[in-house]
C-alpha cells in the first residue's frame, strides 16, 4: 500500500514490453494501490500499444499492529485465498517488494512449484527505507525467494544470500 506500491510501479516502468501481461495482487482492504496502478497502467499504454494487465485483490495477512498470534490465522486464510489465483495466473516471474500481500503470493506458488503444476521465479526486492534490517515479509521471504536484492550495503553484509544493486528505486 502507498509506499510499497509507488517502489513497485518505479520497478515496473524500466521493464520492457515483453513483461507482460502484468499481474497486480494487494490487499482487500488496500484503498490506494488501484488508483496508483491503474494511473501508472494508462501511462505505460501510451508507449506500448499491447500493454495487458489484471488487478486481484487478497485478504491481508496481517493488518498493522495485529498481534503475531491472529496474524498467523489471517495469513494461512490469505493463503487459502491465494492458491486458486495463484494457479489461474501461473506467473513465471513473481516480482515484490515487502507488503505483507506478498508471502501468501509468494508461498501459494512455492506450493504449486512443489506439486509440479508450475514453477514462478520469487524476486524479491527489499523496500528501500530498510537500511539495517529486513522487514517482517523479508525475514520470511529471504528463505524462498530466487533473487533477494536489498538496496544498502548493510543489509548485503548482514544477508549474504542478498544482491546489492544499490539504490533502485
Amino acid at each position: 500500500t502507498g509506499g510499497h506500491t509507488t517502489e513497485i510501479l518505479r520497478l515496473l516502468s524500466c521493464l520492457s514490453e515483453s513483461y507482460s501481461p502484468r499481474h497486480y495482487i494487494f490487499a482487500d482492504s488496500d484503498k490506494m494501490s488501484e488508483a496508483k496502478i491503474r494511473s501508472f497502467e494508462q501511462k505505460r499504454a501510451e508507449t506500448f500499444s499491447n500493454s495487458q494487465f489484471t488487478l486481484d485483490r487478497i485478504p491481508r495477512s496481517r493488518e498493522v499492529r495485529q498481534s503475531w498470534t491472529s496474524s498467523v490465522v489471517t495469513t494461512l486464510y490469505s493463503i487459502l485465498y491465494s492458491l486458486p489465483l495463484t494457479y489461474k495466473l501461473k506467473p513465471d516471474l513473481i516480482l515484490c517488494n515487502g507488503p505483507g500481500t506478498c508471502v501468501p503470493v509468494c508461498i501459494s506458488a512455492l506450493l504449486l512449484g512443489l506439486l509440479g503444476m508450475k514453477r514462478a521465479i520469487i524476486v524479491y526486492v527489499e523496500s528501500i527505507c530498510r537500511v539495517e534490517t529486513l522487514s517482517l515479509s523479508g525475514k520470511i521471504l529471504y528463505y524462498f525467494s530466487d533473487y533477494f536484492i536489498v538496496q544498502w550495503p548493510d543489509l548485503k553484509e548482514k544477508y549474504p544470500k542478498s544482491v546489492y544493486l544499490g539504490r533502485i528505486v
